[in-house]
């Protein structure tokens, strides 16, 4: 039996292959599953900014499981207590936010890894295939299988973006636009010091062979071409909260269309 899609995530993250996710922002399941019967490539469960307990996002990765997409989490914190218990829920990676150092960075990738890290071990959760995989198995395959992104979003991390990259066992960068604008008085993502910032990012990324990943509101929007051409290849586009509102907006402008009074 073949590796399931969804747990090849990691390793099509690291070969820089186009994919498509969104953030999950509401603690159901439902989203989930409609997004990977339509076929995106994953989700990212967002923990630092959403209403998810431990018990909400193992369901949330159980439904991907069986809806056949990848499942991250954008967790809190780069600790222990942030990491372990989504990993060992079966999440295909996790996004750390506010990463600013190198010693952050390695910190991140000891605490996803077992051979080389601090992982603590169990094969008794799912990842583990509830005791299924033996020892050796399961250390191989959650050291094969959880990606590790990390987001740069902070002014610190601009000054040491060489050395964060070229930690190992880090897969990628997240492009953090929203708190770089913040972070740097900016009135908007497009502003030039925004943008500036994101192509020292991403050129530090290329530099080290890291996969790049961006979040931007739509599909369509200019920046998928401009940021395709910085070596983005994983967007992650809007939320499924944002991915309703569109639709329902559109599907009430579109109804109102259709009921006009006709003129006399």
């Amino acid at each position: 039996m073949g590796t399931p899609p969804f747990m090849q995530f990691r390793s099509r993250l690291v070969a820089k292959e186009p994919m498509l996710g969104t953030f999950i922002k509401s603690p159901v399941t439902h989203g989930i599953e409609i997004l990977g019967s339509v076929g995106f490539d994953f989700v990212v469960v967002d923990q630092e900014h959403a209403a998810f307990d431990r018990v909400t996002i193992d369901a949330l990765i159980l439904a991907g499981r069986a809806a056949g997409i990848a499942v991250l989490v954008r967790v809190p914190g780069g600790e222990a207590r942030d990491i372990l218990p989504v990993l060992d829920c079966g999440a295909q990676g996790v996004l750390v936010p506010h990463v600013g150092t190198p010693a952050l960075a390695s910190g991140i990738v000891a605490e996803a890894r077992y051979q080389g890290g601090r992982r603590g071990f169990t094969n008794s959760s799912r990842a583990g295939g509830y005791g299924t995989l033996g020892f050796q198995a399961h250390v191989a395959a959650g050291d094969a299988h959880a990606a590790v992104v990390a987001m740069i979003e902070d002014l610190c991390a601009l000054e040491v973006l060489d050395d964060i990259a070229a930690v190992q066992g880090l897969d990628a960068f997240f492009i953090g636009r929203g708190d770089l604008s913040i972070a740097l008085g900016a009135d908007s993502p497009g502003a030039p010091a925004v943008v500036n910032a994101t192509e020292r990012i991403a050129a530090a990324a290329r530099r080290a062979g890291k996969a790049i990943c961006a979040h931007v509101d739509r599909a369509d929007s200019p920046d998928v071409a401009w940021l395709r051409g910085l070596g983005v290849t994983a967007f992650i586009v809007s939320s499924e909260q944002g991915l309703m509102r569109r639709a329902a907006t559109q599907t009430l402008l579109q109804f109102r269309e259709a009921n006009k009074a006709p003129s006399r």
